[in-house]
Parts: structure tokens; C-alpha cells; sequence
């Protein structure tokens, strides 16, 4: 098994709902993002996926969240935008971009809020 993980980062606002704290303020953060990807196979060049191509399926995923009010999306009309359905959201939206690239699978998506504050979402 091979796995490969990317950073990249956004900036935006949102607010929790039905939390009783400082949280349920409007407030944002500059969110951290790692995505690790997997696969069994190397391709003819050897390699799983090109850095360059999960780099820019990640950037066009959180472009989505970027500069926003995360609670105004559509996925968070219901769900609360915590870290762990953040997480979710960027999961299921780079497993659906690579679906173009055989044997390649999202493994997990990390969220970090803060430097010392992260949520994971991995199926399992």
C-alpha cells in the first residue's frame, strides 16, 4: 500500500450551532488541511499520483470554503460546520474528484482549527 499526504489551507467564518460557549459567536480561522491518499498499484512511471494533481483537486475542494460563512453552503444548511463535518465535507468532495484516477482512494482528511486543535474523517 502506498499513500501519499498534501497540505494546503483556506481562511473563513462560521459559528456553531446549538453550542454554549464563545463558539456559537460568529468568529473564523485559518484552517489547516492534510490529505492522504492511497493506493495499491504504482502507475508506468512508478508513481501513485502525480503531487501536482491531488495538490490541485485539494485547492479546487477548499476554494469551495474559502472567504466564506461555512454555514451559508448548502452541505451545512443541516450540519453544524465543526472541524469533524469539515472534514467530512472535503472527504467526500476530493473522493468525488478522484474517482478519474484508477486506484486511488481517499484515506483520510484532517482538519486543524488551530495548531493544537484537529478533527480526522476516514472511512473505514
Amino acid at each position: 500500500m502506498y499513500r501519499l499526504k498534501v497540505q494546503d489551507h483556506f481562511s473563513s467564518a462560521h459559528y456553531l450551532r446549538n453550542y454554549q460557549g464563545a463558539c456559537e459567536n460568529l468568529h473564523g480561522h485559518n484552517w489547516k488541511v492534510e490529505l492522504v491518499v492511497e493506493g495499491e498499484k504504482l502507475n508506468e512511471i512508478d508513481i501513485l499520483l502525480d503531487f501536482k494533481d491531488i495538490k490541485k483537486i485539494l485547492k479546487e475542494v477548499l476554494s469551495e470554503l474559502d472567504h466564506r460563512l461555512i454555514n451559508e453552503l448548502p452541505y451545512f444548511q443541516e450540519k453544524n460546520p465543526s472541524s469533524e463535518n469539515i472534514a467530512r465535507y472535503i472527504f467526500d468532495r476530493v473522493k468525488d474528484k478522484l474517482k478519474v484516477f484508477e486506484g486511488v482512494r481517499v484515506k483520510e482528511v484532517t482538519v486543524f482549527e488551530t495548531e493544537k486543535a484537529s478533527a480526522t474523517y476516514l472511512e473505514e
